[in-house]
């Protein structure tokens, strides 16, 4: 009995929700609001990719702990960009071609090419860290390493595109995107001086 009563319980949801307004208001919130989702996710993303190369707080659990979050944050990230890439070509504030070929935007080449190139660095580095024992030896993983730092100047790109290709941001979203900058600077800069005084370059 229940079986035939759930597809016609969604069918009318559905049709509840689409007569409501509500799928526009969703849309409408999306417009705007998967791309901060995606910048959020991936400016958190660096922020656990800094925090899970600590050795000197953390310990080994937490830094695969830190790990996960990592990669659980980056996944988000770019689920979310993927929605916003595709609202922004259905709502036809670009189109599939400037989405795919970075500075093609008739527009705002710039800007748009922004994302477009800071998300293809983003999911070259996720593909390739979902993989990472295939860089194996010395020279793979500075590959590697290189491929993987490079996500720091995707998230720039990034955060250049959210803040100037859309709407104005509200005073609280740059605030948090100040905030994050300045989190992911102090701690790079904190690993770098972490990573001389490893290698015996400080005293």
């Amino acid at each position: 009995m229940l079986r035939p009563a759930l597809p016609a319980s969604l069918l009318l949801f559905l049709a509840v929700v689409l007569r409501s307004g509500a799928m526009d208001a969703l849309l409408s919130f999306l417009d705007f609001g998967a791309g901060v989702l995606a910048l959020v996710s991936l400016s958190v993303t660096v922020l656990w990719g800094l925090a899970a190369t600590d050795r000197m707080v953390l310990k080994s659990g937490h830094r695969l702990l830190a790990q996960a979050v990592h990669r659980g944050t980056g996944i988000a990230g770019l689920g979310f960009l993927a929605l916003h890439i595709w609202i922004k070509i259905a709502q036809g504030h670009t189109d599939a071609t400037a989405a795919a070929v970075p500075f093609t935007d008739g527009a705002r080449p710039g800007l748009i090419g922004l994302g477009t190139l800071a998300a293809y660095v983003f999911i070259a580095v996720a593909v390739t860290g979902a993989v990472r024992g295939a860089f194996t030896g010395i020279t793979a993983s500075r590959w590697w390493r290189g491929l993987h730092m490079s996500a720091y100047a995707a998230w720039g790109f990034a955060l250049v595109h959210g803040l100037r290709a859309g709407r104005p941001a509200a005073g609280y979203a740059l605030v948090g995107y100040a905030i994050c900058l300045v989190a992911v600077a102090v701690r790079l800069a904190l690993r770098m001086r972490d990573s001389r005084r490893n290698t015996g370059e400080l005293p």
